[in-house]
């Protein structure tokens, strides 16, 4: 898959010149990112990193950056509003809501609705995050009938925060995010991902600004990203390839 991935790179990189390339880019595909980023050879690839909220307050704020890439219903708000290009939307990359809990403490039984129910009513606190699966979570709980016994012991902290290092310091003793935010946080231990039943899958896709330097070159890197040979990388870091199926 490396060597598909590289030759895809050399292609997309040739036929261009050399472009510096600006992202605003969720963490949530960090790690695989991280990985793949490198392989697009012959451009400059600058990344900044923000959580959904934060996103969305940059693009209104009418910062400009060559690709954004956040979960598709607020890349398509932002298509809709005209901050990015009418038909740029990619989808890279699907992740479902995980759980965690501080690494050696016991893991709770989350193999059913009614038993993920159970471990958050069990614990001291309860931590989700401003993102998808935070938005997502808030409404889970209402949906379960303890909203109100939660929101006590409900901790969310700022956009873009990990609330797998949270768990990891012993600030938070149940925690949800994306599953590729946990996986690779040392001092968090991974549970699994939350039963099929009340999963919530999001997918994350990358759109070229309306006002970008580089349109070009920009899609080329988003298509790289989006290539099939790169689904092992995402597959090692909690997520799986992208589609262009509604959410």
């Amino acid at each position: 898959m490396k060597s598909i991935a590289l030759g895809l790179a050399g292609v997309f990189s040739l036929g261009a010149q050399a472009a510096d390339i600006t992202v605003l880019a969720s963490p949530a595909i960090k790690e695989a990112y991280g990985e793949l980023a490198p392989r697009f050879e012959g451009n400059k690839v600058t990344t900044t990193w923000a959580g959904t909220a934060d996103i969305m307050k940059r693009m209104q704020a009418r910062e400009v950056f060559d690709i954004v890439i956040a979960a598709s219903n607020s890349l398509e708000e932002l298509i809709d509003t005209g901050r990015l290009m009418a038909g740029s939307r990619t989808d890279l990359a699907r992740s479902g809501v995980g759980v965690m809990v501080r690494a050696g403490e016991q893991r709770p039984d989350i193999g059913s609705t009614e038993a993920v129910k159970r471990a958050l009513l069990a614990a001291k606190t309860v931590g989700v995050s401003t993102g998808p699966s935070g938005v997502y979570m808030s409404t889970l709980f209402e949906r379960l009938g303890i909203a109100d016994q939660v929101k006590p012991k409900l901790r969310v902290p700022p956009s873009g925060a990990q609330i797998a290092e949270l768990v990891a310091r012993g600030e938070i003793e149940l925690g949800f995010q994306q599953v590729s935010e946990i996986v690779h946080v040392r001092g968090a231990d991974y549970v699994g991902p939350l039963p099929a039943e009340i999963q919530r899958i999001t997918v994350f896709s990358g759109g070229v600004h309306s006002l970008s330097q580089e349109p070009e070159a920009a899609r080329a890197f988003l298509q790289f990203l989006a290539a099939p040979g790169n689904a092992g990388v995402l597959q090692k870091h909690g997520l799986q390839p992208g589609t262009s199926a509604a959410d």
